[in-house]
């Protein structure tokens, strides 16, 4: 009922835990039902070994949160000889979150990851990270530079390719087809909007970095339209993210075009969330005889 297929990949629901949000993917196996997760995606692997920004780095914004963490990560040499035995050991699929300040990085990561015995389905490349060649604009505000990077990763992997998108585009379906012609098999849409929080007192800002990523409920109508716009224009599976809190969401999303969606900032709060969400989710197709939750993509009513 809750099972989603993705290619040839068979996932046990469309529940995905975001990057970010469930660390490297294996310090949640002992007190999380995996079974309910679709996937775990990692949080995001670079070159180099990375610390991320100065503290303060997180900040609770109304109903979200808004954070600058800085792509902290071991590096992949690190993640290869530390992390990728303990993941494969795990109990649902896991997706390898790759980023990079110019297209080479991208390249050298998935390079080394794809020498090791890694037992992951795909890969997701983040593309709001800055390009260093280009001024330090994101790679996923260049529809040109989005294929390109896209298209020379397709020749590294067979394994799920997925493009993360910047949501802070005005034409984000324009990038979608562009990464699609690359060679994408989905999109992840969408990544956090850009933001900054200040205190009304001090006018002190509250990120070390000043500007950073919005997430959580108050962004859940904003990726809705985007996921929709993708939807209307592309024919590659999107993976739905922004906001999500509770069945209903993940019900919206696919409404509005997703496969399968991915919880975030939820995870903060509660990171057995999906748990619930899986439940309730399967308690809504039961009650409204939905046989499989793969007919709630695309099933919106625009008139």
């Amino acid at each position: 009922m809750l099972k989603v297929k993705i290619k040839d990949i068979k996932f046990n629901s469309p529940i995905i835990a975001a990057s970010g949000t469930y660390g490297y993917g294996d310090e949640f196996d002992s007190f999380v039902d995996l079974n309910k997760i679709g996937c775990i995606i990692t949080k995001s692997i670079t070159i180099e070994e990375r610390k991320g920004n100065a503290s303060p780095r997180i900040h609770e914004s109304g109903s979200g949160m808004i954070n600058s963490i800085g792509l902290a990560n071991m590096g992949v040499k690190k993640f290869c000889k530390l992390k990728l035995d303990k993941l494969n050991k795990i109990k649902t699929k896991f997706i390898i979150s790759i980023a990079g300040s110019k297209i080479q990085d991208y390249i050298d990561v998935i390079s080394e990851i794809e020498k090791c015995n890694g037992f992951h389905v795909g890969y997701e490349i983040n593309i709001s990270c800055p390009n260093v060649k280009k001024g330090g604009m994101e790679f996923g505000v260049n529809k040109e530079i989005s294929e390109k990077l896209t298209s020379e990763l397709r020749k590294l992997t067979s394994k799920l390719l997925i493009i993360k998108l910047s949501p802070n585009v005005t034409n984000i379906e324009e990038i979608g087809l562009f990464v699609q012609k690359g060679g994408a098999d989905v999109i992840s849409a969408v990544n956090t909007f850009s933001g900054l929080a200040i205190d009304y007192k001090t006018g002190k800002m509250m990120l070390s970095t000043t500007f950073g990523g919005v997430s959580g409920p108050p962004i859940k109508p904003l990726a809705l339209a985007k996921v929709h716009k993708l939807y209307k224009n592309i024919k590659i599976p999107i993976f739905g993210m922004g906001g999500i809190i509770n069945y209903k969401d993940i019900i919206e999303f696919l409404r509005v075009g997703s496969s399968m969606v991915q919880v975030g900032t939820i995870n903060y709060r509660d990171p057995s969330s999906i748990n619930s969400l899986y439940d309730d989710l399967k308690l809504y197709l039961d009650k409204n005889k939905i046989t499989s939750v793969s007919k709630l993509i695309g099933d919106y009513n625009d008139s």
